[in-house]
């Protein structure tokens, strides 16, 4: 009897309330009633703001999801042709620092920038400094193994108090060389240049390269060392052409 009473009453509420909701509804779709609540006479306004920040929400994240997209497949290429990637970024790179160099530090504009200069700078990075430095990561994870804190400490020291002042003078001698010194003429300029270049380097690298040995795998260390080294590049390309 219970059951059948609150059943009973269940099915009198669900019909109760359908027929308030369906006067309900009969109502508000009634001009007399709309009148007098004052519905008919407010209009929607478009959420302008609202549009904004999705509009602008929506470009972000597509900008975020290129970036992410390059990066996947850089990674792929880095994965299949190792070397060939780290040598391409390192040319890159070299060229564009001497880009900034010409237009931020020389200040010589468009009309005067020297494409010729760029492309040689270029070829010392595809030919001389990819490899180069690429095969020196190689050796150098082989004369100092491991991962610690104090690994990444000793490559440091070798990389810095052994490679830098051998790959320095090689890179201003090339660069004179391309240019079209004689070797009295590149071995004045290295006299002049050689010891201020090798300073500005220990100001900058040393905690750089701490880091790169110590948080970046083998294969991405060029091209780490190449982001950091555009603003080196920079200055490197300026100090290797100032005559």
């Amino acid at each position: 009897m219970f059951t059948a009473d609150v059943t009973h009453s269940a099915g009198f509420m669900l019909r109760s309330s359908a027929a308030g909701n369906y006067h309900v509804l009969q109502h508000a779709c009634c001009p007399a009633y709309k009148k007098q609540t004052g519905q008919g006479s407010q209009k929607s306004e478009p959420l302008k703001g609202r549009e904004g920040i999705t509009g602008s929400s929506l470009r972000g994240g597509s900008l975020t999801g290129r970036m992410a997209g390059l990066w996947r497949s850089y990674q792929v290429l880095m994965s299949r042709y190792p070397w060939t990637v780290q040598i391409v970024t390192a040319g890159s790179l070299v060229g564009v620092g001497d880009v900034i160099a010409q237009q931020l530090i020389e200040r010589r504009g468009l009309a005067h920038h020297s494409v010729q200069r760029t492309a040689k700078m270029m070829s010392i990075g595809f030919f001389f400094v990819g490899p180069v430095i690429g095969s020196w990561y190689k050796v150098l994870d082989k004369l100092v193994v491991g991962t610690t804190k104090s690994a990444a400490m000793k490559k440091m020291l070798v990389d810095q108090l052994c490679f830098a002042p051998c790959f320095l003078g090689a890179f201003l001698s090339i660069s004179g060389a391309l240019n079209g010194l004689t070797v009295e003429d590149n071995v004045t300029k290295l006299k002049r240049d050689y010891t201020d270049a090798l300073i500005s380097n220990y100001y900058l690298w040393p905690p750089v390269q701490i880091a790169n040995f110590y948080f970046i795998p083998l294969h991405h260390r060029l091209a780490v060392v190449q982001i950091v080294a555009v603003a080196w590049n920079s200055y490197l390309t300026w100090k290797a052409n100032k005559m």
